[in-house]
């Protein structure tokens, strides 16, 4: 009887036990003892068939798995900017605690990682990141986003950093397959940008083209398992009525990854150029007061696509496609007053432009990761078409003798092909490795086409038309180690680039068809250095180097010119060289965040656009100066000792100066720039969110600007359990475009250009789906070779 009652309870004790239900938690931090919160959490069965478990870690970093049943499970937490973490396989019988230590996940090893509100700013030897997924200030494309990060200024549609041009743009550590900066900044939707990179000194892994920063771009991921989604729309007001809509949707379920969005904007703005010079004709002096009005309203639709598909824990493969087409019909007016000693005229002149704009991107890869190693290879192809429809014609003339009407069909033609692969190890936690190659295609065709009408109908210029090809290739090998021993830490790396560039133009010459080639052979190697050491609890010191080239844009190379209207234009030049740069910089920081910076470059051979008077006409043209140099000095101090007040506040101090004999040039400009961008959340929880920046001046190319300043604010909502969120913005509220001098040598002018100002939108976004989720890696290969298709039409 005793033994038959032994068996029982033991048979109901097994059942109960297989049946009870049990508590899983614990605590997110960093190595700082910090909280991390919103960390990603997964509970894994044994049977990979049950669907995992999510959980997401509270404002403490704390999280919690109730009602589990007993059996076999692991736990995975992830978190965007650290390394992800797993535990071994655990048999749950009764309540357990699982408390994690994450590690950030950088190619730096000693970049780490600052907890504040939003913004997140942080600074390493060789780069600042901005984090920008909390930010609620309105922005609808990457040049809203670009203005609000520090020492980055915008002006004109031209980007420059610590008083530094050449500016590289990456997406995901490529490229853009956008083929022009005025596109890109335009172009972008903001809503897809989660963190901003500004690589100041690239490491060996980076492509070694570039004079200036390196701007890398780092889109949102699907990393949250389910399905969800988000559906915004947004209405404003700038030069007239804009408004916009976005959809995306993704899932992640089992082993497959897929997501997909779709975008459709029209927006507006204007770019007006005021325009005083003077000019010497025939030993008399003309005043020409130029007036050019240009509205801009395109019409943008974009989508993108992606599915990864992930064999098991290390292998996974995928492919990535972005399509966008911009159309653009605008109508650009221009007077021209026109005044001597001895008359005046007036000239009324209409530039109408079709842009037709079409980009097409694939990227499938290959990849392995696991706890201490990473291989990762992939293929990229852009398909790129351009074709553009100028007319240049006087609506209006008091001159005797009437200028011809003009008109261009620029027809551009891009493919490019990009093979990369990149491998790193963790030889130990203070020791990796990593090393790869890349190898590109690049291909294109421009046709320039153009006509005059002097009669009433229109005939070809055989003079002024052209077609420019260019065939090129870039093979690159690198290695890099990174390494830390006590308080010092070392990146080093070097880098092989071995490229050969084939231009040909196809052209009329003394009335006969002629053809001319010219090759640019180029190999060397690129070396990049970063050592840091840590000063104190909090303080940090840290110094770079890197070795750098600019190669010419493939659009300068061609030697024919380009009417923006009547009296300015652009011209290329085919004797262009290759421009080197020697890149230092020092950082102290203060709990990892940027506090003390100087910078330091000398370049030689720099490529600058030179404006030139010649007749009544000013014509743009790039050309080398033997030396440039550029010295920059930073401080930042954060907000946080302001009650209830995050983000952070600094001043910038450059000097820019460029010297040729050769070219007549001698400038160089001292100039001081504050920035402030700051959080505050108001009654009701509101989020009040502030940017704005004030500059002296500043130095861009040829013309000495005049003081420059901004103003952003906004206020935003959160409702129905934060799945609906509201925005209203004001932006350029101070924005006055740049004033400025240019001196040609043999005259000067005043000129003002003037854009947009005071745009107010109201943004609302709905998200949709499951709330918890999972980190992927990543798909980055980094690639250069579209920044340098230039096209400004």
């Amino acid at each position: 009887m005793k033994s038959l009652i032994t068996t029982t309870l033991l048979i109901v004790f097994s059942i109960a036990t297989c049946f009870s239900q049990h508590s899983i938690k614990g605590k997110i931090t960093d190595q700082n003892q910090e909280p991390i919160p919103f960390a990603n959490i997964i509970l894994k069965t044994k049977d990979s068939k049950t669907t995992p478990k999510g959980a997401v870690s509270n404002e403490n970093g704390e999280y919690i798995f109730e009602n589990i049943k007993s059996g076999t499970y692991q736990l995975e937490t992830s978190v965007l900017g650290f390394q992800t973490k797993k535990t071994k396989e655990f048999k749950l019988n009764n309540n357990q605690t699982f408390n994690f230590v994450l590690k950030e996940e950088s190619q730096t090893l000693n970049e780490v990682v600052i907890k504040a509100k939003r913004p997140v700013i942080r600074q390493t030897a060789e780069k600042l990141i901005v984090d920008l997924t909390k930010s609620d200030l309105p922005t609808a494309s990457l040049q809203d986003v670009m203005r609000r990060v520090p020492g980055v200024l915008v002006t004109n549609d031209r980007i420059s950093v610590a008083g530094k041009a050449d500016v590289r743009i990456l997406i995901n550590g490529k490229t853009t397959e956008y083929m022009d900066i005025n596109t890109l900044l335009r172009d972008l939707p903001s809503d897809d940008i989660a963190k901003v990179e500004v690589v100041e000194q690239p490491g060996a892994e980076y492509d070694a083209s570039g004079s200036g920063a390196i701007i890398n771009i780092i889109l949102k991921k699907n990393v949250r398992l389910g399905t969800h989604g988000s559906v915004t729309g947004w209405i404003g007001e700038d030069e007239g009525f804009e408004f916009g809509t976005r959809a995306s949707i993704a899932s992640y379920k089992n082993k497959l990854n897929w997501q997909t969005s779709f975008g459709y904007s029209q927006p507006t703005w204007r770019d007006d150029l005021f325009l005083v010079r003077t000019v010497n004709v025939n030993n008399t002096t003309e005043t020409y007061d130029q007036t050019t009005r240009s509205p801009f309203d395109p019409t943008n639709i974009y989508g993108s696509a992606s599915i990864d598909y992930f064999i098991n824990d290390k292998n996974s493969f995928g492919v990535n496609g972005r399509w966008r087409k911009r159309l653009s019909d605008r109508v650009s007016s221009s007077t021209n007053i026109i005044t001597s000693s001895t008359e005046n005229n007036s000239i009324l002149t209409e530039t109408s432009t079709d842009l037709d704009r079409v980009t097409f991107n694939i990227n499938p890869y290959y990849e392995y990761k696991s706890e201490t190693e990473k291989l990762l290879v992939d293929y990229n192809y852009i398909n790129f078409k351009n074709n553009t429809t100028t007319n240049i014609i006087d609506i209006r003339s008091t001159l005797l003798t009437p200028n011809d009407n003009l008109r261009y069909f620029q027809n551009g033609k891009f493919t490019i092909n990009t093979f990369k692969a990149d491998y790193s190890k963790n030889l130990s936690d203070d020791l990796k490795i990593s090393f790869g190659s890349k190898y590109s295609m690049v291909k294109t065709d421009n046709d320039l086409q153009a006509f005059t009408n002097s009669t009433g109908n229109y005939v070809k210029d055989i003079n002024g038309s052209s077609r420019f090809f260019i065939d090129e290739s870039i093979f690159a090998i690198y290695s890099k180690v990174n390494t830390t021993f006590g308080d010092w830490s070392l990146s080093g790396g070097l880098r092989y680039e071995d490229s050969h560039t084939k231009g040909t133009s196809n052209f009329i010459k003394n009335n006969a068809p002629t053809t001319e080639t010219k090759e640019r052979p180029i190999s060397k190697l690129f070396p990049s250095l970063a050592i840091s050491k840590k000063i104190s609890e909090n303080l940090g010191a840290n110094i770079a180097y890197s070795y750098r080239i600019q190669r010419p844009s493939y659009g300068s190379l061609n030697a024919f010119q380009t009417f923006l209207d009547r009296f300015s234009g652009e011209e290329g030049n085919p004797n262009l060289k290759p421009s080197f740069t020697n890149n230092y910089q020092f950082n102290l920081t203060y709990d990892g965040q940027p506090f003390f910076t100087v910078g330091y470059s000398q370049t030689k051979d720099a490529i600058f656009d030179q404006i030139k008077q010649t007749g009544n006409q000013i014509r743009q043209k790039a050309v080398n100066v033997e030396d440039f140099t550029n010295w920059n000095f930073r401080l930042f101090a954060p907000l946080s000792f302001i009650k209830k007040l995050d983000g952070y506040t600094g001043f910038i101090v450059t000097n820019p100066s460029y010297t040729s004999k050769a070219h007549g040039i001698n400038l160089s400009k001292w100039n001081l720039y504050w920035f402030i961008q700051a959080n505050y959340q108001l009654p009701w929880e509101i989020d009040f969110q502030l940017s704005a920046n004030y500059g002296t001046g500043a130095l861009e190319g040829q013309i000495e600007v005049d003081w420059i300043a901004d103003l952003d604010f906004s206020f935003s909502k959160k409702f129905m359990n934060d799945r609906l969120k509201t925005s209203l913005g004001i932006s350029k509220v101070l924005n006055r475009g740049f004033n400025g001098t240019i001196d040609y040598g043999n005259g000067n002018a005043v000129v003002e250009s003037n854009g947009s100002r005071q745009n107010i939108q109201f943004r609302v976004t709905y998200s949709f789906g499951s709330k918890f989720g999972k980190k992927k890696s990543r798909r980055n290969a980094s690639k250069e070779e579209e920044d340098r298709i230039n096209d400004n039409n």
